[in-house]
């Protein structure tokens, strides 16, 4: 043959999970994640918990109603300085620090052995990201804990990872702020499109512009006279 002790080297697909994470969904309505965060956190046995926010404005939203709350936590993304970002990091790979709420793109580079939970405030658009996501947990053979909130905004994003997965995600019906199946499954209201009503609103505006400067160039034209129209004379008798 012509290779000699070939070695056949095979990388995880991303659909695979560490089977050695636990995973959970919370259906919750979106005005009561944070209350349902503050809840999970402030349970003892959560030694150190990093929570994925989709945005970065989200993220200092959510330490700052952590910290309202009595919780310590840091917030890493994008808009944070190198030094802010490197700080963050330290203090939560030395416990100074519990909670880290991190958007995707800052926690690429997060690297923390035995964090005991993930935590999906929002479910990722890219159903790729929940399994990079998640896998920040479960490290080296470890135990981990990932929770995702789920929103019925959310709904299609949920069964778009399970799809890729190949798995159902246990949900928790046990909590303060668990919504019913009927609640759950109102269809969202659909977004309206901003831009079409500024268009409309843009046309409609020149539109009458228009209109106006026409009636004035039309009366521009016509002759102005101070004289009034006089009847005719009675005549002499």
């Amino acid at each position: 043959s012509i290779l000699k002790n070939p070695l056949k080297v095979e990388i995880t697909p991303e659909s695979t999970t560490v089977d050695t994470i636990e995973q959970s969904v919370y259906r919750v309505d979106k005005g009561n994640k944070t209350n349902l965060l503050i809840h999970l956190l402030k349970n003892n046995d959560m030694e150190s918990a990093l929570v994925f926010s989709r945005t970065k404005h989200g993220a200092n939203k959510i330490v700052t109603l952590l910290e309202k709350a009595g919780l310590k936590a840091d917030a890493i993304h994008g808009n944070k300085s190198q030094n802010a970002r490197q700080l963050a990091l330290k203090n939560f790979k030395e416990r100074k620090t519990r909670i880290l709420v991190a958007t995707d793109i800052a926690a690429r580079g997060i690297d923390v052995s035995q964090l005991s939970h993930v935590i999906n405030y929002n479910l990722p658009e890219v159903s790729e990201t929940y399994v990079h996501r998640i896998g920040r947990t479960g490290r080296a053979g470890r135990g981990g804990i990932a929770i995702s909130f789920c929103d019925n905004e959310e709904r299609k994003l949920l069964v778009d990872i399970q799809k890729l997965i190949s798995k159902s995600i246990a949900v928790v019906h046990d909590q303060p702020y668990a919504m019913t199946d009927k609640e759950f499954n109102v269809p969202a209201a659909p977004k309206q499109n901003t831009s079409q009503f500024k268009q409309r609103a843009s046309k409609f505006k020149q539109k009458s512009s228009d209109n106006w400067n026409n009636k004035n160039i039309k009366n521009s034209k016509k002759p102005y006279s101070s004289k009034k129209k006089m009847g005719k004379r009675p005549a002499v008798k």
